[in-house]
């Protein structure tokens, strides 16, 4: 048995190195590649997919999987033996339901429209990138209908990214968020005077920006050693390995906070990425529990971190030092509150706490509509325009700041945007349980000492890489399972000292 094992491994490790290349590529096309490569990189994905997906289903892999399956029940059950197994068992039983060609067009398709989808954004024109998106929800529907499911289609897709979530799920997560965050924000609404963003919105030379992103991922514990910082249209992180973990952000150099809050988001990911133990590389235990946790990661450095008291009482100096003329007139609580101001926008990535979860709402309740064939492709820019004017009482003034804004769609990603606001809920959970555990968190925040709280998410959260499911893994760390509670504790907390409510 244990020569099978170690069969199982190496058949694993050789599917990981495909994949890894293929991420390679893909990475490459965000940032680097020309674009007059586009059709044959997508030929490029295209056939590194589809051999993965051949190794990965094959019937020897099923053998060794059937033959392993007995000596599961001997071993400790949170050994990395036990949980590869396992874990690589549901995703084998899950991949054998997808016909090796739906695969290899969806990779190919999907590269190609993401070159299509960067012009489309640039030049605000959906009907452009309406054909692209067509096929890739045929292919998606043919996907869903493959995998199976119990209740609704959009299950199929959101079990790939949040396993054992169902849509009635998040239906049910997202009432019980509105219930508390809409009112907070019609309170908020009607004092929103009492925060002022100007600060903000000068002009940051974008060097000097890119510096202090470097800084603050070096402060944050990112190595550089084993992984760098780019910059994309759309911020991402990508790893091939713990050992080489790739990061994007995109600065504007009249909005500091697009570059500072899309390097710390993103630095989220990568530590989580770096942080998996090196004994699960190059097997589908190295990732992460699920996207809601790895979300849950950029969140709290993005925003429990970054948009806290303490952090501006750091950060601020290193800040003014950068621009002495922009700040001349600021300190550390002007920045602390301009960053935290509330205020409904077009882009989520640029949302306030606040409001951002109505953003993943709108996506969710679309993408359904868009894969039962309830709202035509053609129609989805209308759509989108009138659920912002319903959740945020806005009207995008072009596709590029709607339907365009995301890369995800292109890259054929539909049942993934619940996760945003999983992590949301999850980032709150996990750093109330950190603040228990570690007293002197926001002292040593204030100080620019961020390794404790690294060193806490890498031991409780990120060695672990995907051996637990997520619900599991909430457990163990916080000892109850998925609530809003914390979350909705800590906004009304903070929203309601900004604002005077």
């Amino acid at each position: 048995m244990p020569d099978q094992l170690q069969e199982l491994k190496t058949r694993l490790a050789q599917i990981s190195d495909l994949r890894s290349a293929a991420s390679l590529l893909s990475w490459d096309q965000e940032t680097y590649m020309p674009p007059g490569s586009a059709q044959v990189r997508a030929e490029q994905l295209a056939t590194l997919e589809g051999l993965a997906h051949q190794l990965f289903t094959s019937d020897e892999m099923g053998r060794l999987l059937e033959d392993l399956s007995g000596i599961v029940a001997d071993l400790d059950p949170d050994s990395d033996d036990a949980r590869l197994i396992r874990v690589t068992a549901r995703d084998y039983t899950k991949a054998r339901k997808l016909p090796p060609q739906l695969v290899t067009e969806l990779a190919r398709t999907t590269s190609a429209a993401a070159q299509v989808w960067a012009t489309a954004r640039r030049e605000a024109n959906f009907a452009m990138f309406a054909p692209h998106l067509e096929k890739i929800v045929d292919l998606l529907i043919q996907k869903a209908e493959a995998l199976g499911y119990d209740d609704r289609l959009y299950d199929a897709l959101l079990d790939e990214y949040e396993p054992e979530m169902t849509s009635a799920q998040v239906e049910a997560i997202f009432a019980e968020l509105k219930a508390e965050i809409v009112p907070l924000l019609q309170a908020i609404v009607a004092n929103l005077d009492a925060v002022d963003d100007a600060v903000l919105h000068r002009e940051f030379d974008e060097k000097k920006q890119w510096e202090l992103g470097l800084e603050l991922l070096q402060l944050m514990g990112f190595d550089f050693e084993r992984g760098r910082q780019d910059k994309s249209a759309h911020p991402f992180t990508t790893a091939f390995s713990p050992t080489d973990v790739r990061l994007t952000t995109r600065i504007d150099r009249h909005f500091l906070s697009q570059g500072l809050f899309g390097t710390l988001h993103e630095g989220g990911h990568a530590l989580y990425d770096q942080g998996i133990s090196l004994a699960l590389d190059r097997t589908p235990l190295c990732e992460g529990a699920s996207l809601g946790i790895h979300e849950s990661q950029s969140r709290m450095w993005e925003n429990l971190v970054g948009r806290s008291r303490a952090f501006w009482r750091f950060f601020f100096p290193r800040l003014q030092a950068a621009f002495p003329d922009q700040l001349a007139d600021a300190d550390a609580e002007t920045l602390y509150r301009a960053v935290n101001k509330v205020k409904p926008s077009f882009i989520r990535v640029e949302a306030d706490e606040v409001t951002y979860n109505l953003h993943i709402m709108l996506r969710f309740e679309l993408e359904n509509d868009i894969l039962e064939r309830r709202l035509k492709i053609t129609e989805i820019p209308e759509a989108w325009r009138a659920k912002m004017e319903a959740y945020l009482g806005l009207v995008p003034p072009d596709d590029a700041q709607g339907a365009l804004q995301d890369i995800h769609w292109a890259w054929g990603l539909m049942g993934y945007f619940p996760t945003y606001s999983l992590g949301n809920l999850v980032s709150a959970q996990l750093y109330e349980q950190a603040r228990a555990e570690l007293p002197d968190l926001e002292a040593r925040i204030e100080v620019g000492d961020f390794v404790p709280l690294r060193d806490w998410l890498r031991e409780r959260v990120h060695r672990h890489g995907r051996k637990f499911t997520p619900a599991e893994l909430i457990e163990r760390v916080t000892g109850r399972s998925l609530a809003a509670a914390p979350f909705v504790r800590y906004v009304q907390q903070k929203y309601g000292e900004l604002y005077h409510l």
